[in-house]
């Protein structure tokens, strides 16, 4: 997951292979909340990981379920309608799938609860909800605002409660208080029916149909009068299924089907096939093949895939009642750039009580892009962006999981723009791994390199690093290379001379090689401490003799060239590996100083050193380097000098990217 400030996309060219989508942040809370309520263990397979899932687990924890976890599959010891811990404090975060079940089932089950989240949660209204369940007889308080939380719950008697009339909840608002009530009121259903009557017409009704079709699988058959009335039989108990398997997210899917059904395929690639989830889906944002069906994607479907391709060209416009997709339907509205004319989505008024005010939010990030859109209480409609008119956007993601990634669709733009995505980790909601799972089945017309360079010591690898990480980018460490393709031949039983050229450049051009946290990986193993030992350096300048292994390493070097984007530290990365790179940085920290921080290090370690041997030994290297007759060191013509002399870590870094932000076409970072 990326956990930097800023996320830049550069311009994406096309896109082919094969997706695998994490579990439905729907179908995953509730089926945590069911078999909580349930008696016995269920194991749960392929349950999301992401933010929304650990509060619920947390909380569920918190109340005195047992939770064990084999691999990637949880199991659950039911409470059987009755919590352990009556008195709690529960942090909900942002994830309206467990505030709202969480509060109906709490009402019911008797105890002395308080619920809250961060600021935006308490922003997001409950008070219908909480209306239905004081109605029912629930004692419940607001802490804050009225209508919204956090709540504090006090312990009801069950058989106190009113069930002599139907409880009545509005349905216009959200799904989720309907849904919360669902799946809570079997615990009253002992000795008479439970009926709900919904007020209003009812939003999201596939969301509901998930509920139903959980609830069956538990045990509980619930009766249904179209979409007004909806009766828990007398009797109900929820009944483990023992075992049940969450089906990839519908939600997270669109994201790919608007990707292949607007980026050009790949050489070699057959569009965009989607693992996980497929037509026999319960979930209702499956019906956004529907949609971008009507504007031209070609989609073929399985019981568990999808695969999608470009078909109409440019995409169709559409005029659609979005109702049963609100979540997806947000993707629609960035896909509406690419269309023949403007797209108009209806009846989404939900997006207004969402993790943000969605439509604002899409009008005021499509605005940045240069489009023209409108909107209204309940509707937005988006013009289509020409070629010429595409503007370089740092879009604004307001904590909202969705707005990130359906955005990440905008680098496809005709005028090859790159777009900013600011606090790319608020995806960790339902997708934590969305950008990388974006990344491998998608290719940039040029991966942005920035390239460190400068003599022993002067601290580039420890700049680098750090740039990469505050970037989110790839990190390459050259200076290693030649000890670990030493470090493999020795392995793979070969003497570093020669009569083994060949096979040393092959080994060296696969080389499996990752830099991490300052550890450097080979096929996953730590090989930090074996490439510093005196053999390997000696082996290092064996194979470094040898030409077509020089060949194959270069080779090795460009590989590290991928999306996002890449940090290469070396003597002559941007000389000669990467001249195109559009930031080069050349540090120039005189022999003195860096002989003062080695000398430092040294003795630190407990390891003797004389200041004057390592200066003049510094002073040799770098006349050997810089007069090389291959890449001999020396700044790039375009490099930026920084003499990091007197510069910490952290104020070298904010140089670097200070200049890199410069170096990019947005107006804010």
């Amino acid at each position: 997951m990326y956990a930097t400030e800023f996320l830049d996309l550069p311009a994406l060219a096309g896109a082919g292979g094969t997706v695998r989508l994490p579990g439905s942040k729907s179908i995953s809370n509730r089926v945590l909340l069911l078999a909580a309520l349930a008696s016995g263990t269920t194991e749960i397979h392929d349950l999301l990981d992401s933010d929304d899932t650990r509060v619920m687990l947390e909380s569920l924890a918190q109340l005195g379920c047992t939770l064990s976890r084999d691999g990637a599959v949880l199991r659950i010891e039911g409470l059987g309608g009755q919590v352990k811990q009556r008195q709690a404090d529960l942090f909900l975060g942002n994830a309206g799938t467990a505030m709202r079940p969480l509060t109906a089932a709490l009402a019911l089950l008797g105890g002395d609860f308080q619920l809250r989240g961060v600021p935006r949660m308490h922003e997001r209204p409950i008070g219908d909800l909480v209306d239905a369940l004081v109605q029912l007889g629930c004692p419940i308080d607001y802490l804050g605002n009225p209508g919204y939380p956090p709540l504090r719950i006090r312990p009801a008697q069950v058989s106190a409660l009113q069930l002599d009339t139907p409880i009545r909840v509005r349905g216009d608002v959200s799904s989720q208080f309907l849904t919360a009530l669902l799946l809570a009121l079997p615990l009253a259903a002992g000795n008479r029916d439970v009926v709900i009557e919904v007020v209003g017409e009812l939003i999201s009704k596939p969301y509901i149909e998930i509920t139903l079709n959980l609830l069956a699988r538990f045990g509980i058959q619930v009766q249904r009068e179209e979409w007004r009335r909806f009766t828990i039989p007398q009797g109900s108990r929820y009944v483990t299924p023992g075992r049940i398997h969450v089906e990839a997210d519908a939600s997270s899917a669109s994201y790919f089907i608007g990707l292949g059904a607007l980026a050009a395929p790949l050489p070699g690639a057959n569009g965009i096939r989607i693992e996980g989830v497929g037509s026999d889906s319960i979930q209702g944002d499956i019906r956004f093949i529907d949609a971008a069906r009507q504007m031209g994607a070609q989609v073929d479907s399985g019981p568990n895939w999808l695969d999608v391709r470009r078909g109409a060209w440019p995409l169709k416009a559409i005029d659609l009642d979005c109702n049963a997709i609100p979540d997806a339907a947000m993707t629609l509205a960035v896909m509406a750039l690419y269309a023949d004319g403007p797209c108009r989505l209806r009846n989404i008024a939900s997006w207004r009580v969402k993790e943000t005010d969605r439509i604002d939010a899409m009008e005021a990030e499509l605005h940045k892009l240069g489009a023209t859109v409108e909107s209204g209480p309940d509707f937005i409609v988006v013009h289509p962006l020409p070629a010429g008119q595409w503007t370089p956007a740092a879009i604004h993601t307001y904590d909202d999981h969705r707005v990130a990634m359906c955005f990440s669709l905008a680098a496809f733009n005709p005028d090859r723009r790159p777009v900013r995505i600011l606090d790319p980790k608020c995806v960790a909601k339902t997708f934590p791994d969305y950008f990388e799972t974006l990344f491998s089945v998608v290719a940039a017309d040029e991966v942005p390199v920035l390239c460190v360079d400068g003599p022993t010591a002067s601290g580039k690898g420890t700049l680098a690093a750090e740039l990469a990480l505050r970037l989110g980018y790839h990190y390459l460490d050259s200076g290693t290379l030649y000890r670990v393709a030493g470090l493999a031949t020795r392995r793979a039983g070969l003497e570093p001379e020669p009569a083994h050229e060949a096979a040393i450049a092959d080994l060296a051009r696969a080389l499996p090689l990752c830099f991490d946290a300052g550890r450097v990986l080979l096929a996953d193993e730590d090989v930090t401490d074996a490439i510093r030992t005196e053999a390997a350096g000696m082996d290092a300048s064996r194979v470094s003799a040898l030409p077509a292994v020089r060949t194959a390493l270069t080779e090795l070097q460009h590989s590290f060239r991928r999306l996002p984007g890449l940090v290469a530290d070396g003597r002559d990365m941007g000389t000669v590996i990467f001249p195109d790179a559009p930031l080069k940085v050349y540090l120039t920290a005189s022999a003195e100083h860096r002989a003062e921080r080695r000398h430092k290090q040294l003795i630190s370690k407990g390891i003797p050193a004389i200041l004057a041997d390592l200066r003049a030994d510094l002073e040799a290297r770098d006349a050997r380097d810089s007069n090389r007759s291959v890449a001999p060191l020396k700044p790039a013509q375009d490099a930026r000098l920084l003499d990091n002399s007197f510069l910490s870590i952290d104020q070298s870094v904010e140089q670097v990217l200070d200049w890199w932000r410069q170096a990019q076409p947005f107006e804010t970072h």
